[in-house]
């Protein structure tokens, strides 16, 4: 069977990389943009920093900001409306996550609106046209969303999230700015690091992994676990830094190699918390990444050393591998721990747990995992992180 890789055909990085977003669209004929944004970047200015540029080249564009936290099928609905309205012929996503991946259903349903119910993309949808020319424009370092082929949409009726994946979503230009990211607040700083490092151990240890993903994901990996505590210094000081650059490198490199090969038990549950606690998806996973590691440990064969090694811990290549398991996942928890993770979920309770085990199981992201668990077992690590 072949291995599929798919990655943007443009991306630009480093200080000042938004630069290059009006000679992009000029490239390719756009004449008006959709600023796919969420409210808090519109408000405190980080949105204008791009769109001072379109301004300045005489570049038209319409500003859609009805985005939450972890965006729903009513706002993918709301933004195809208001791109068919507006008349414009490209998206410029600004934002983490949720900005990305609305961006990402509503270029798809604009060019695809057969699927304008939104339900019918979960899982692989059999899209015809890839989505209206986007530029992807990261203001956290974490999710990778402006390098994936999947994105996740929240059905606010159903109290579930539900994960999309089509290589007809990525966009075609990912500008990944360090600069963009300088005004993430200490917490959102933690939580999306730590999604990196769960998208790249992940990634690492899915079914579908092999040497090129290898590549990146271990890379990811040390980058992360090697520059995201000073990135939270930094974030509290209010002072730039390096850290806070080298971890805009390293959560784009792991999506580089997770998009291409899945996730695991540790996404499918994150997704389920969100959905129902509105647990930041950065915080669900990393308070759930040791457990699913420790849980996963021995289905990993010597995978675990490599991780020690790209996070330089003691005894990786020396130590027996139940040791090197036990001293990896103690790592990740404890750089979980240093950058102020909290080690519970509020409002998880004992009476919610099958509904949330079932949940995680249906994930898409489920089945990547290396060690299989059944209900009860999924239940037992959700136990893990109740207060």
């Amino acid at each position: 069977m072949a291995n599929r890789f798919v990655l943007n055909p443009v991306s630009y990085h480093g200080p000042g990389a938004i630069k290059e977003i009006p000679g992009e669209l000029k490239r390719h004929g756009c004449t008006k943009a959709f600023v796919c944004s969420d409210p808090d970047l519109v408000k405190f200015g980080v949105t204008a920093k791009v769109t001072d540029l379109l301004d300045a080249e005489g570049i038209p564009y319409t500003v859609y900001s009805e985005i939450k936290p972890n965006p729903t099928i009513q706002n993918v609905q709301d933004g195809v409306a208001a791109i068919n309205e507006a008349g414009a012929d490209c998206i410029v996503a600004i934002g983490g996550g949720s900005s990305m991946d609305t961006a990402k259903a509503i270029g798809i349903i604009k060019e695809n609106p057969e699927f304008a119910d939104v339900c019918s993309l979960e899982g692989v949808a059999p899209t015809k046209n890839h989505a209206t020319f986007t530029i992807a424009v990261p203001t956290t370092a974490g999710t990778a969303a402006e390098v994936t082929i999947n994105y996740v949409i929240t059905d606010s009726e159903k109290v579930r999230k539900f994960v999309c994946v089509d290589v007809n979503d990525i966009p075609e230009v990912a500008v990944v700015d360090p600069d963009m990211m300088a005004t993430m607040p200490v917490g959102l700083t933690a939580a999306t690091g730590m999604d990196a490092l769960t998208h790249a151990i992940e990634g690492y240890t899915t079914k579908g992994a092999w040497e090129l993903s290898d590549m990146f994901h271990l890379e990811a990996i040390r980058i992360i676990s090697h520059n995201l505590r000073d990135a939270v210094s930094e974030a509290r000081a209010k002072e730039p830094g390096g850290g806070r650059a080298e971890m805009a490198l390293g959560q784009y490199i792991a999506g580089m190699g997770f998009s291409n090969v899945g996730l695991g038990i540790v996404h499918s549950m994150a997704h389920t918390l969100s959905a129902h606690y509105d647990t930041p998806h950065g915080v669900a996973c990393a308070m759930l990444l040791p457990i699913g590691m420790a849980y996963n440990a021995d289905a990993c064969g010597e995978r675990y050393r490599q991780i020690g090694r790209a996070m330089d811990v003691a005894g990786w290549d020396t130590d027996p591998i139940d040791v090197v398991n036990a001293n990896v996942v103690a790592a990740v928890a404890k750089l979980g721990e240093d950058v102020g993770i909290p080690k519970t979920c509020d409002g998880l309770v004992e009476e919610d747990l099958d509904q949330l085990a079932d949940d995680a199981a249906a994930d898409a992201c489920f089945p990547g995992t290396p060690k299989p668990a059944d209900h009860e077992q999924i239940k037992e690590l959700f136990r893990k992180i109740m207060a």
